[in-house]
């Protein structure tokens, strides 16, 4: 039996891995640099520093950026679009938003120019009639001619394709006789659902990302196969789930948050056999900090996001709030004399000052260095033997100190204050103002900086508590390996409930489930189980945003009074009231399909042979905490046993992360080796 299961993520900075033995249950990790030219050579390097035999590999499990990156930086494919005559605009047109809140400025420009948005004779009524069959001949012009101005991609997209998809299935047909790759994108294949806009745009960045993550792809499963790894490799999917490589080829957008999303997998998982089923999750990486919450031992999921102004993707994806707070965040002072954190980062090149890879603007790893949090001596991720914190001083004294009339320490200070207010913020984002109250759920820190700033954290914004996993800057890299196989399905119904026939949409959502249950057996991965998720988008007549009603098949048929009560419970619970006397109306269909994968049983965290408090310390570091210097104890976190008490101030030291505990608070090790942070009473 092929003995590893391993879990990559590839980050900005560094690219985690995670492997397990299944033969015996050991687990190693490693963090490795990435390499952006190409992210999968620094993916094999990392494998190849725990593995010697590749024919060993029984399973690879990936959380990719490649697809996140190339929308924040536009350097997707050369795409082009067909379209129905007179809705070229809709994707520049989006939904009457704009790129700055306050006030009528800002450029705004889509993937795809106007030039390569072209237009053929097609009509489709919202009833699903064919009023104008599609000009097939036309069709294959439009494509030589987005050949002939080098698109490598196109997207084909008509208007109330989601009603009758036939005129869409004829043109992409015929776009395939010409097209000379497989990048050839159908809109209602990405999203059968209504709305024009973001049908639309989530068919165009798929096209937009198809060739660059194929290609991608491609050099992965070459050089496994080329070491002897002939085995299965899954990509994580933005709703948490994994997928084959042939579904991420087909639909790229649906890794547009893969990283990201194999993290909260990850903290969910380990703070759900802990005992927390309440947790927000923090990641904070190089270049960002992203958060999410997990409600009762469940992931938020969002309909759809933006990664960026404009580039919606409608799709089931974790709901995570990202701000620009990371490590590499570069503060500076602006024109008004404001202290500003971000969103700019130093990313992994140059890197922060202390990397001295020729930065001479401050970061937020820069000031946890010069406050005595980071050591020097001891840069996670193997990148640089030693960082330069007389550099980093000199340029917080010069950038942040001088301009503001602040000492070293004290600038250093201002700036973590600031990244901390930033990062708290988005907390409250996500807890308190949906209603939740924070004291009822713990922080999960991960990611390589987010153990640096818990404590912090914690205090302003009111967490109960907060646990840092065993691993905390390879979280999301464990993530790949718990994650589950998932495939969701939607479709538009657009009736008022009254007139829907409820028996048959049950019937076609069970058959739904059915083909899903298909694309899960012909993944050929081994599951514990399979369970169906049946929801439906549903409002009033009237209304304009939908709710999502979750939905318990019955063993009969499904019947009108059913969908009433599921309709009546989830409203209530989110607004407090219904709307009495006021019609219903179905919207849209969901069905998910989840394969669960072998369950990992989290007590391999244990630490073995732990070893008492005082043991553990490997020596004493001047720190600056609370506007002083205090001397504090530093220990080597993975020696310390179960039960042991870690009061604070104090900094553990860990391969992957380091670990500060504020004054007036204490850490705990539990029985799967987390450290749980609680205010010391």
């Amino acid at each position: 039996m092929s003995r590893y299961v391993i879990g990559v993520d590839v980050g900005g900075t560094f690219t985690d891995i995670f492997v397990l033995d299944r033969t015996s249950g050991a687990v190693t990790t490693t963090k490795t640099p990435s390499t952006l030219d190409d992210q999968s050579r620094g993916f094999i390097a990392g494998i190849g520093s725990l593995i010697g035999d590749f024919g060993d590999i029984a399973t690879v499990l990936h959380g990719t950026t490649t697809g996140t990156n190339a929308l924040l930086e536009r350097k997707g494919a050369k795409t082009g679009i067909i379209t129905t005559t007179g809705f070229r605009d809709v994707l520049e047109m989006r939904r009457r938003d704009r790129p700055t809140t306050w006030g009528l400025w800002g450029q705004y420009g889509p993937v795809v120019p106007r030039n390569l948005r072209l237009e053929v004779d097609e009509r489709v009524l919202a009833d699903g009639t064919i009023h104008t069959p599609v000009d097939l001949d036309a069709v294959r012009a439009r494509a030589r001619v987005l050949l002939e101005a080098g698109c490598t991609a196109v997207c084909v997209f008509f208007i109330n394709g989601y009603a009758n998809d036939a005129n869409e299935r004829a043109a992409v047909a015929a776009v395939r006789e010409v097209w000379p790759t497989s990048y050839v994108t159908a809109a209602t294949e990405i999203l059968p659902e209504i709305r024009e806009f973001e049908r639309l745009s989530t068919a165009t960045l798929n096209a937009y990302l198809q060739p660059l993550v194929s290609s991608y792809m491609d050099r992965l499963e070459h050089a496994l196969a080329e070491r002897g790894a002939g085995r299965d490799l899954l990509i994580v999917q933005s709703n948490g789930g994994v997928m084959s490589v042939e579904t991420a080829k087909a639909q790229p957008v649906r890794t547009a948050l893969s990283g990201p999303a194999a993290g909260v997998i990850a903290a969910k998982a380990i703070a759900g056999a802990a005992g927390f089923p309440n947790i927000v999750t923090c990641d904070m990486g190089g270049t960002s900090f992203d958060v999410s919450l997990v409600a009762e031992g469940e992931a938020a999921l969002a309909a759809q996001t933006s990664v960026d102004f404009g580039m919606v993707i409608r799709a089931p994806m974790i709901e995570i709030t990202t701000i620009g707070a990371g490590g590499g965040s570069i503060a500076s002072v602006d024109a008004s004399g404001l202290l500003r954190v971000g969103p700019e980062s130093a990313g992994s090149n140059p890197g922060p000052v202390c990397y001295g890879q020729g930065n001479d603007r401050p970061t937020v790893t820069d000031a946890n260095l010069v406050l005595g949090r980071i050591n020097p001596d001891r840069p996670i991720g193997g990148k640089l033997a030693r960082l330069d914190i007389d550099a980093a001083r000199a340029a917080i004294i010069a950038r942040v100190g001088e301009p503001l009339g602040l000492g070293p320490m004290e600038a250093a200070e201002a700036i973590l204050k600031v990244a901390n207010a930033l990062m708290a913020g988005a907390i409250r984002l996500v807890s308190i103002e949906r209603g939740h109250d924070p004291s009822d759920f713990a922080a999960m820190p991960f990611g390589g900086g987010g153990a640096l700033h818990t404590g912090a954290l914690m205090l302003e914004t009111g967490l109960g508590a907060s646990i840092v996993p065993r691993f905390p800057g390879v979280t999301s890299a464990l993530g790949c390996v718990v994650a589950d196989m998932r495939h969701d399905r939607t479709q538009t119904v657009n009736a008022p409930l009254a007139a829907a026939d409820a028996g048959a949409l049950g019937a076609v959502m069970r058959a739904t489930a059915d083909e899903l249950h298909g694309l899960l057996g012909e993944a050929g991965v081994a599951f514990e189980g399979v369970e169906t998720v049946y929801e439906l988008d549903m409002l009033y007549t009237g209304q304009t945003h939908a709710v999502a009603v979750p939905l318990t098949m019955p063993e009969g048929e499904l019947t009108e009074a059913d969908i009433a009560a599921a309709f009546d419970a989830a409203y209530r619970a989110k607004y407090g009231r219904l709307l009495e006397g006021v019609p219903m109306r179905v919207m849209n269909t969901r069905v998910a399909a989840l394969g669960r994968r072998p369950r990992f049983d989290m007590r391999a965290f244990a630490p073995v042979d732990g070893k008492p408090l005082a043991e553990c310390r490997i020596g004493t570091r001047a720190l600056w905490a609370d506007g002083a210097m205090v001397d504090a104890p530093v220990y080597d976190r993975m020696g310390i046993a179960i039960g042991e008490r870690v009061p604070g101030p104090c900094l553990l030291e860990q391969a992957d992360t380091t670990i500060f505990i504020d004054p007036g608070l204490v850490g705990v090790v539990d029985e799967y080796g987390n450290l749980v942070i609680r205010r010391d009473s």
